[in-house]
């Protein structure tokens, strides 16, 4: 039988709270002894997802993120879910260098850079309903 465990955690839409993401991931998934590069990159995804909810789920509004993650095995599920403007085309979003708000000195590299650091990447969106972003990152699997 393979090893599981859940967590799911609620915070506040604010800037300040991306970092306590970061470290809260961070500390669920060492139970899976990842390398220090394997944290790496599972944290500046979650950094990235949590950033997106705040800057363009939310808009400057403050509500609730969640952040849900799942080990099954050698396998980390990480999901970074608000319910904010949702986007109207999550294909466009995810091009390279694509952004709603290049006035704010966005780079448009948020997707991008949570498909190269992940495994898997899935992003459900309704617009004025929010967005979930799961991600999956295989832990000492030898990919």
């Amino acid at each position: 039988m393979s090893y599981s465990n859940k967590m799911e955690l609620k915070f506040l839409s604010k800037s300040q709270n991306e970092s306590f993401a970061r470290t809260v991931i961070a500390a669920f998934a060492a139970q899976l002894d990842p390398t220090v590069e394997e944290i790496a990159d599972i944290k500046t995804a979650v950094s990235e997802a949590v950033t997106n909810s705040i800057i363009h789920g939310y808009e400057g509004k403050i509500d609730y993120i969640i952040l849900k993650a799942e080990i099954e095995g050698n396998k980390l599920t990480v999901e970074v879910i608000d319910n904010g403007v949702g986007i109207e085309d999550i294909e466009k979003a995810m091009e390279p260098l694509y952004t709603t708000k290049p006035d704010e000195d966005r780079s448009g590299m948020g997707f991008t850079v949570m498909q190269t650091f992940m495994d898997e990447l899935v992003v459900e969106s309704e617009k004025g309903k929010g967005t979930k972003v799961r991600m999956t990152k295989y832990i000492n699997s030898g990919k």
